[in-house]
């Protein structure tokens, strides 16, 4: 055989190699400082056990997401700015995976009180949202900005100590893996970055 196509073949190889082989970090903590392996997967952080609603209107909890990789933002439907650019994205992500049952995408209001069931019903129908693959979920604001804020860690670390009353407003979208663990961060508005989050899903499920 040619030595060029030797070379070649070895070259494909090896770069096949390399992708079945990439793994994500793993992160803890607001600054997101990367951690590649965990020693106590015990007490490593993860998403808290949450208790929330749907836009059908259904109980939607840590239970449903069991052996799922999903990505999560927080928006609200009556948001005139960023929100929209993240749903466009969000909805890239959901033709992507559409038919990829290990994938789930998970829209947090950050208005509770006034993105009822009915409104998000309403919403999903206009943004053609897909039930079995987006959620769109309601419910206590103060247990979503507490899950927004303390465990999927979307804003920006500024030291304070902020509950309900600040409003949770942010662009970030976060991959989350099958044991609730943070695996990514991505900027939810700009359409360049859906890629990179694409080549990390797919990267995420040859870990299983």
């Amino acid at each position: 055989m040619n030595l060029r196509y030797v070379i070649f073949f070895v070259c494909l190889a090896l770069l096949s190699c390399k992708e079945k082989g990439r793994k994500l970090p793993y992160y803890n903590t607001s600054d997101f400082t990367p951690v590649w392996k965990i020693a106590d997967k015990d007490n490593f952080h993860a998403i808290r056990p949450f208790h929330l609603i749907d836009q059908q209107g259904k109980s939607f909890t840590e239970k449903d997401i069991e052996n799922k990789i999903c990505i999560v933002d927080f928006f609200f439907t009556s948001c005139p700015g960023i929100c929209p650019k993240m749903t466009n994205n969000m909805s890239l992500l959901q033709d992507k995976f559409k038919a990829d049952g290990n994938i789930l995408l998970l829209s947090h209001s950050v208005t509770p009180l006034e993105d009822s069931v009915s409104v998000l019903a309403e919403y999903a129908k206009h943004k053609n949202v897909q039930y079995y693959k987006w959620r769109l979920l309601t419910g206590e604001k103060a247990e979503i900005y507490d899950l927004g804020r303390k465990y999927y860690f979307v804003e920006e670390d500024l030291g304070e100590k902020r509950d309900s009353s600040v409003f949770l407003h942010t662009e970030n979208f976060v991959l989350i893996d099958k044991n609730r663990r943070i695996r990514g961060i991505y900027n939810g508005i700009d359409k360049t970055s859906i890629p990179s989050l694409i080549e990390d899903i797919e990267a995420l499920e040859k870990e299983y």
